[in-house]
């Protein structure tokens, strides 16, 4: 009589995750076929990090009025031993919008210019239709940046807040998740307790539509509190009409 068959206990968790659970072992270690996913998602995330923007592309999917910015990080080796280098445009660059804006957006690769290079484009054209009556200033696309360096872009440009899109560091789940940063009255030296994040935006995270969806809320809720960070809390539910202001 053969034997029943054996009841795999982690099936449920992860058809719900893509963490790695229950993966088995052989012998005193992983799975042939686990430990090749391992290898697999270790080398995107590597790959992610030291990826390039597709500035042709993006610029073309952002708009043609898009901006190009470096950071005072001269090449990507440095980016990564010099965070403070990616905080601030490189010496000499110039932005001005002619005019006071509600909202600058800056769109940078952070530590995933994949990230950057596949959702960015979908991200910006799910979110635009939602800020009418916004005045929005030409999108910035920042080579070798980090989050900080959106207070000093939107300063230059006049802008009441600032929203920056950002490659997050790639995990062995994902390398391609952008996070959404929001400033209120961007000037240099604001801390992270002052921003709001939208993060694991992406395709298998949260979808670029959604997520949208509940920036234009922050974005709403922070020009009605004239706020953001530790004061303006999320309370958006994936239903909420978008609020105050949009």
């Amino acid at each position: 009589m053969a034997d029943p068959p054996i009841r795999d206990p982690f099936a449920a968790l992860r058809a719900a995750t893509s963490a790695r659970i229950g993966l088995g072992r052989a012998g005193q270690g992983l799975p042939t076929a686990a430990m090749l996913a391992f290898q697999r998602d270790h080398a995107l995330a590597c790959d992610a990090v030291h990826a390039v923007l597709d500035v042709e592309t993006l610029v073309a999917g952002l708009g043609e009025d898009t901006i190009v910015v470096d950071s005072a990080a001269p090449d990507r080796a440095t980016y990564l031993r010099r965070p403070d280098l990616g905080r601030r445009p490189a010496t000499g660059v110039t932005l001005q919008s002619g005019c006071s804006v509600d909202l600058a957006i800056v769109v940078t690769d952070g530590l995933s210019a994949t990230a950057i290079n596949v959702n960015a484009v979908p991200l910006v054209s799910a979110l635009r239709p939602l800020l009418k009556g916004w005045r929005i200033a030409p999108i910035a696309l920042v080579r070798q940046g980090r989050v900080a360096i959106g207070d000093p872009i939107g300063a230059a440009l006049g802008a009441a807040a600032v929203l920056v899109l950002i490659g997050e560091r790639p995990g062995l789940a994902a390398a391609d998740g952008i996070g959404a940063y929001l400033t209120w009255n961007p000037v240099s030296g604001r801390r992270d307790n002052e921003r709001n994040c939208v993060s694991n935006i992406r395709d298998g995270g949260l979808a670029p539509g959604l997520a949208a969806r509940n920036i234009a809320w922050l974005l709403a809720e922070a020009r009605r509190l004239e706020q953001t960070g530790v004061a303006l809390k999320n309370r958006f539910d994936g239903q909420s009409a978008l609020g105050h202001g949009s």
